[in-house]
């Protein structure tokens, strides 16, 4: 691909890498690269340029890499998210359950859950009522060995599955999900799924959260230990798009082949929305077919990719060596 962009000594070109994939007029994921020791002012007005362009073609793609564009640290992973201009979703405000730090207003880390622990695919905050429409992730350090973040499109998915379990998809579409989990007293940092109650639900004690959760429409259990069990409203398992795109929003594989530590029992989190199973045979159909459409990202130190989160899910492969991986969302 030889397009190239030339403004205020920056070269910019749209490159192949390996495995890409290709669906119709898309690409998955789309690649710029710029020339190596490119200035970070130069990077973000060529940013400022393109936004409009970057946007339409991350709604098309689901993903875009930008490799080389000089990127070294949290600062400026800020900067260059920053030059967007788009509203942020801070991690305060989430509901997410993962633990993370914050390491500026905007960037925090992806995960602190243990090299050995796979995070599965997912559509980010898809089990809550409330969810980013975008992630940036920057490598500030690539792995040794592993730590590549799966990607897969959950449009491709979605015309998958109507063809191998129809039922299935029907079910979603019209029961939508629910989904449980217990939540910590206290952080666990050996668990993706290990962030406090007080810090999910930006609670200072017992009857601030029981206050958000009755907002929320949540049901909640107290245990003995002092976590908190809790059930969601029913949300939706399938999502369209203001194009006319159906994609499978949702956070089924990662409830299903992830949620599992000290507190939780994964096959116990997720059912429809009238409280039905959801049947076994059903998940392994969606995690092969998932699986198949699945793009790692090789990372590079300094690479950054932008995900459009309804249409993208993404992960995180097990890793050898010290992996920093940051992410920031938009809202």
């Amino acid at each position: 691909m030889e397009e190239r962009y030339l403004m205020d000594s920056i070269t910019v070109k749209k490159i192949s890498v390996t495995h890409q994939q290709h669906y119709q007029d898309s690409l998955f994921p789309l690649v710029y690269a710029a020339q190596p020791n490119t200035c970070s002012d130069s990077v973000q007005r060529w940013l400022a340029q393109h936004k409009s362009q970057i946007e339409m073609e991350l709604e098309i793609n689901g993903a875009v890499l930008f490799r080389d564009f000089g990127i070294v640290d949290d600062q400026g992973f800020d900067a260059f998210i920053r030059a967007f201009d788009w509203p942020s979703f801070t991690y305060e405000e989430s509901l997410s359950n993962a633990v993370r730090h914050n390491r500026t207003e905007l960037v925090f880390t992806a995960n602190e859950a243990p090299p050995s622990v796979s995070i599965f695919l997912h559509h980010e905050m898809a089990q809550t009522p409330i969810y980013p429409s975008k992630l940036f992730f920057f490598c500030e350090q690539a792995a040794a060995s592993g730590g590549a973040t799966p990607i897969c499109r959950s449009d491709i998915l979605l015309e998958q599955l109507q063809t191998e379990i129809p039922g299935f998809l029907k079910a979603c579409e019209e029961k939508g999900i629910r989904y449980s989990q217990t939540m910590p007293a206290e952080n666990d940092l050996q668990s993706g799924q290990g962030r406090s109650w007080a810090s999910t639900l930006s609670a200072a004690n017992v009857e601030e959260a029981e206050a958000k959760l009755k907002r929320l429409n949540y049901q909640w259990q107290w245990q003995s230990d002092g976590s908190l069990s809790v059930t969601t409203p029913v949300l939706p398992a399938v999502k369209m798009l203001h194009d006319g795109r159906k994609v499978f929003f949702n956070q089924l594989i990662a409830a299903f082949r992830g949620w599992q530590d000290a507190r939780n029992n994964s096959k116990k989190s997720i059912c429809y929305g009238d409280d039905s199973p959801i049947r076994n045979d059903d998940m392994a159909v969606v995690i092969k077919l998932a699986d198949e459409l699945t793009f790692d990202i090789p990372w590079q130190t300094g690479d950054v990719v932008l995900v459009d989160n309804f249409v993208t899910m993404h992960g995180r492969r097990p890793f050898g060596g010290e992996r920093r991986v940051l992410a920031s969302l938009v809202a």
